[in-house]
């Protein structure tokens, strides 16, 4: 691969526009690769593709279990003075209460979904 300080004038731009088109058209090799993989992988297993809702809405809620318990333990370790870092506490804090805050807007919106959904059939 030539280096790009060599490069001068219009031929430069035209070989990293070439070399551009090359790192593309690889990189459009390997997602294709990577779909089939990930296709033949979930016909041979029989099941669901990964990654479905489910997952993605336990993935988040175990974030969201993460960050407070974090922030618990941080909290706890601050009053043992173990921890003297208190805009460290306080941030966690506010972390869990936002992701907190975010989860029970998700369940919202869910559930209202839910509840139009219910709706349609009457």
């Amino acid at each position: 691969m030539p280096s790009i300080s060599g490069m001068g004038g219009a031929g430069g731009v035209q070989q990293i526009l070439q070399l551009r088109q090359q790192i593309i058209s690889r990189n459009d090799l390997l997602r294709e690769i990577h779909t089939a993989q990930a296709a033949t992988q979930t016909q041979s297993a029989g099941q669901a593709p990964a990654g479905g809702f489910a997952t993605s809405l336990q993935t988040a809620l175990d974030g969201v279990s993460s960050v407070q318990s974090r922030s618990e333990a941080l909290s706890t370790a601050y009053e043992k003075g173990e921890v003297t870092d208190v805009a460290k506490v306080m941030l966690a804090r506010q972390e869990a209460g936002v992701a907190f805050e975010a989860t029970l807007q998700v369940r919202n919106k869910l559930l209202s979904a839910y509840q139009d959904i219910m709706r349609m059939g009457v």
